[in-house]
């Protein structure tokens, strides 16, 4: 007896060569180590962040936490990229799927941006708003000072595997 069925594309390999394809890979955000030298110092932008996320009590420097509330700040807005990244595997699109994962880390490294500078960060020390007008910034906002550290947050769809 026959079922009436009609094969007219066997797309079952693509789609499970997309769905591994988006199963191996992770979007990061944060400070690539090619965004990690810095032009003013010896320290590099992610260990700034580093010490900001999570203070520093030896150097006086409470926590500042900004790259993970900043990502969740702006979870409603990569979701759907994240949802069009599997929709994609699953029509067996492996490109537009890491496209779509390269969207969602857009908006969240955006979203980290965004977040350091509305954020009422615990105010700087009075030492360290002296030691910036020597240096000729009149700034006072945590986290900004010359903007260096926040135009290095970014985001790398990467291999799972990936070293680096």
């Amino acid at each position: 007896m026959k079922s009436g069925l009609t094969i007219r594309a066997d797309t079952a390999q693509s789609i499970l060569d997309a769905l591994k394809t988006l199963a191996n890979k992770d979007v990061l955000v944060g400070i690539p180590e090619s965004k990690d030298e810095r032009d003013d110092g010896d320290i590099g932008n992610a260990a700034i962040g580093y010490i900001n996320e999570n203070g520093s009590p030896a150097q006086n420097i409470p926590p500042r936490p900004h790259l993970k509330p900043g990502v969740k700040s702006v979870e409603q807005d990569f979701m759907p990229h994240l949802k069009a990244a599997a929709q994609k595997a699953l029509e067996g699109n492996a490109e537009g799927a890491v496209t779509s994962l390269d969207r969602a880390g857009t908006v969240a490294a955006n979203g980290v941006k965004r977040y350091i500078t509305i954020t009422g960060f615990t105010p700087l020390a009075d030492a360290t708003i002296a030691n910036r007008l020597r240096r000729g910034r009149t700034g006072n906002k945590p986290l900004i000072d010359t903007g260096e550290y926040r135009r290095s947050i970014t985001h790398v769809v990467r291999d799972k595997d990936a070293d680096t």
